[in-house]
């Protein structure tokens, strides 16, 4: 096996299990400090394009909040949704709405669903209680 294949696949676990650890999203910049205070050198471009990778095969999540693309890893609960806390990133995962409701509303305009996501963003209870 060639060095450069087996880097690849060091820093490909090394970021998963970076992620891994993270309870909340992160931006990738966030998880290449994490990555960096860990001793792994890793560069950003990399972290960027394995993050992407794991959200393009739907193993990581994706939102974006204000204007920054944060990710995490998904559950083993297959297809769900987000509270997101627009104060510290919280984040909640929530259950669908009824894929009947879905179909009713895209049968009404005539689409046909090829996917969705759905985030709900708003202020947690902790960050709401430090706002009073």
């Amino acid at each position: 096996m060639s060095e450069h294949i087996v880097r690849q696949t060091r820093q490909k676990d090394a970021i998963r299990d970076a992620l891994n650890g993270c309870d909340e999203f992160i931006s990738a910049q966030e998880l290449h400090r994490k990555l960096e205070d860990r001793g792994e050198h890793i560069g950003l471009a990399t972290v960027y394009r394995q993050l992407n990778t794991l959200a393009e095969a739907g193993r990581a999540d994706t939102v974006r909040l204000d204007g920054q693309q944060l990710f995490r890893l998904c559950g083993d609960d297959g297809h769900h949704h987000h509270l997101v806390c627009t104060n510290c990133g919280k984040t909640v995962e929530i259950e669908s709405p009824s894929e009947s409701w879905l179909k009713g509303i895209s049968d009404k305009y005539g689409f046909t669903i090829e996917r969705h996501t759905l985030e709900v963003f708003g202020l947690c209870e902790d960050c709401r209680k430090a706002d009073k």
